[in-house]
């Protein structure tokens, strides 16, 4: 197992999606014809690494996927997006975690998922990554994995001084407050804050009130993200919370917003700590923008300079070209929002 330093780890899921498009939501029995369709890789664990990684920190993901032909996929996807991969076992007693996702022409989504390997990934395991967990300087978890095996990796985080972000998704009632404790950023959307607390949360006063009562279970800061309303930050030192609003972008497709969101937060907690955490909101909402715009071009971001300086983008075109070229900014953001406008190559 490698012994390298990681800017960002991330223990949870891996999904294979199985994505189906289509004018609306079935209501529930019936059946409906789609315009198309595509198998993608997902995972709420495994979106967040692959962020970070895009926005240019070295990652490692902790997961389990089956031995079969999409967990042999996955293993490849990570390394082709640069997520260090000894971390990730397979196994033959589960099949790789499966998605069924639905999206509709106003890119709302209906997602149900088939944990399968993900629900394996243990103490055995987290004590092999020990040494990454204790190393790293962001940690990251989720939900879609045995809630035993999350609290164990934010306790190891926390225990070794790592600063950690837990994502509650999927929500669960009556959530243990041990995860409140471990958690220096505990970041869900409004259903789960719903879920969470019993409150109503319709909007950004209402995401307040919630965030107070996160807050008092013993976490250091809430963000409670709102859509297209941007999100809201509460930090144990401050008496009130901050709205941050979003940027306004048509939404083609959601899925998998929410986990850009995490990943750059993850960035930018582990590559500018001393920024304030409602920057980092802000800044992590427009990655999550980019996300779903329409026929957004695909990006890969990397470092080649000085830190935080200079990145060379790689973009990736017609019929597989790619063209190269350098953006200077003090800022990734920048390299990842607007290279589409203002620095496409002639």
């Amino acid at each position: 197992m490698s012994d390298r330093a990681f800017d960002v780890v991330v223990v949870g899921s891996c999904m294979t999606d199985l994505v189906s498009q289509a004018p609306r939501l079935p209501k529930a029995g019936e059946t409906i014809h789609g315009h198309k369709f595509f198998i993608g890789f997902g995972g709420k664990g495994a979106n967040q690494c692959i962020q970070a990684a895009r926005l240019g920190v070295k990652t490692a993901m902790i997961c389990k996927v089956g031995k079969d032909f999409f967990g042999d996929n996955y293993i490849q996807n990570f390394k082709d997006n640069d997520v260090h991969t000894d971390f990730v076992w397979q196994t033959s007693d589960a099949a790789t975690g499966a998605a069924s996702i639905t999206v509709n022409d106003a890119g709302e989504n209906a997602i149900v998922i088939v944990a399968g390997a993900n629900m394996l990934l243990g103490e055995e395991e987290l004590q092999q990554a020990l040494a990454a967990i204790r190393k790293a300087k962001v940690l990251v978890c989720q939900l879609e994995i045995s809630l035993q095996t999350s609290l164990q990796a934010l306790q190891m985080a926390h225990d070794n001084k790592v600063r950690t972000i837990f994502n509650p998704a999927p929500a669960v009632p009556d959530l243990d407050f041990s995860f409140y404790r471990v958690s220096d950023v505990f970041c869900c959307n409004e259903s789960e804050a719903e879920l969470l607390t019993g409150y109503s949360v319709n909007n950004v006063e209402d995401a307040h009130h919630a965030a107070q009562e996160l807050l008092r279970r013993g976490c250091t800061a809430v963000i409670i993200t709102l859509g297209p309303q941007g999100c809201v930050v509460l930090k144990a030192q401050d008496k009130t919370s901050t709205h941050v609003p979003s940027t306004a972008v048509k939404a083609v497709d959601t899925t998998g917003a929410g986990d850009s969101f995490i990943g750059a937060l993850a960035f930018y907690l582990a590559h500018h700590p001393d920024m304030p955490l409602e920057e980092m909101a802000r800044r992590a909402n427009q990655v999550a923008a980019h996300q779903f715009l329409s026929e957004p071009i695909p990006l890969r971001v990397k470092e080649v300079s000085c830190p935080s300086s200079a990145y060379h983008l790689h973009q990736d075109g017609p019929e597989g070209k790619r063209n190269s070229f350098v953006v200077h900014t003090l800022d990734p953001l920048v390299a990842v929002m607007l290279p589409i406008v203002v620095y496409q190559p002639p």
